[in-house]
């Protein structure tokens, strides 16, 4: 605050007005507004600048105008610590009054200490107020500036705090929901299994669904685990050849059971890859290829191809599925939005996280009723993995 003001007050010093011979700036502008805002200490820095940088311009009389300024601090000291708990007018209203202030018991001091003549000021009474009315709306515009920018300012702060709180409630009650589904299922047949009628058939089969919804409700824990560390942990080179392989052989047959074909095509004359970490390249690779395969509910087919093009690499994933409208494409990837009824879209979205972390940029195309391709761009690794 005080540079910031401290050259405002030199570059008025620096560029005074002359009327009737008498000598007029804006000094007490920026005086008095940094005194009000700083305090004391900012005050006295002001004070001390504008009393050497007088002394540099080759003003006369240094000492006595001194003398003359020191009194109009009484005031500054009077006001300033009332300040910040008043009105916008009432502010407006102190600040003229300030400014005013010092400039009058300043002029007024000096005039009366070097027993000076204040029959020009007196003869010309209408140019001297002119200059007293521009400097106080000079400075209520000032005023009303610095208010307003505080004022938005602090309405930023609040909106990101009132947005971090509802992220955690948002999240609290979503980890509550999504947890208490599967517990619920888990707490229902147990009960079932303590039932002494029950064959060991059934048993087996609610062994099979307690363990099934213990694994989902793991399998949550892990997603929200991984929206708090999104971050690669070990960087190397990958092989896109491998990964796609890699993932086609693990989804062949989640998508044979859905009668969905799975088609690759990879060039073979050119060595595709990027630098990333392998684990969380392919989770966030296994998180799409799924999405794909689940929104082909009558069948259909999946293809996975990559190239690449001026020094990136790029992945397709093309599905024949049920597609997206544009809304839907702009909410993927955000928390709690999902496209699947029992999703939570912590996935694709730990997924996005994974792919942007890698420096990568994710293009949806997507058409209801026709199908979504994915395209994942990642920069090229100038190294070769053979």
């Amino acid at each position: 605050m005080y540079v910031l003001f401290a050259a405002a007050l030199l570059l008025s010093m620096s560029f005074p007005v002359k009327v009737n011979e008498i000598t007029y700036d804006f000094r007490s502008v920026p005086l008095a507004i940094a005194s009000l805002y700083g305090g004391p200490v900012v005050s006295i820095l002001l004070y001390a600048t504008l009393l050497i940088y007088r002394f540099l311009l080759g003003n006369p009389n240094n000492v006595l105008y001194a003398l003359s300024i020191l009194p109009s601090f009484v005031f500054v000291l009077l006001l300033y610590k009332n300040y910040p708990y008043q009105k916008l007018y009432q502010k407006i209203a102190v600040a003229i009054l300030l400014c005013t202030a010092i400039k009058l018991t300043t002029f007024s001091t000096y005039f009366f200490i070097t027993q000076g003549s204040l029959q020009q000021v007196i003869q010309q009474p209408l140019a001297t107020l002119n200059t007293y009315i521009l400097q106080a709306v000079i400075i209520g515009v000032c005023v009303y500036a610095m208010e307003f920018l505080q004022s938005y300012f602090y309405m930023q702060e609040e909106v990101i705090k009132s947005e971090k709180t509802k992220i955690v409630s948002d999240m609290a009650a979503s980890v509550a929901h999504e947890i208490r589904n599967p517990l619920t299922t888990v707490r229902g047949f147990i009960q079932l299994l303590a039932a002494d009628d029950v064959d060991k058939q059934k048993k087996q089969f609610y062994q099979r669904i307690c363990l099934e919804e213990l694994d989902r409700a793991q399998l949550i824990i892990s997603d929200y685990l991984s929206l708090a560390k999104p971050d690669p942990e070990s960087m190397e080179i990958i092989c896109v050849h491998e990964e796609i392989t890699y993932l086609s052989n693990l989804l062949i047959t989640y998508a044979n059971y859905n009668n969905i074909q799975i088609h690759k095509a990879l060039p073979e004359d050119q060595a595709l890859q990027i630098i990333g970490d392998r684990y969380k390249f392919r989770q966030a690779l296994i998180n799409i290829g799924k999405n794909a395969i689940e929104a082909l509910r009558d069948g259909g087919t999946l293809e996975i191809k990559a190239s690449k093009k001026n020094d990136h690499i790029i992945i397709h994933l093309n599905d024949t599925g049920i597609g997206m409208t544009a809304e839907q494409i702009k909410r993927l990837g955000t928390p709690y939005y999902s496209t699947k009824d029992k999703g939570t879209g912590l996935g694709t979205m730990v997924s996005f996280g994974i792919i942007k972390k890698m420096n990568g940029k994710i293009e949806i195309t997507s058409e209801p009723g026709k199908g979504t391709e994915y395209k994942l761009i990642f920069p090229s690794s100038s190294e070769s993995a053979y």
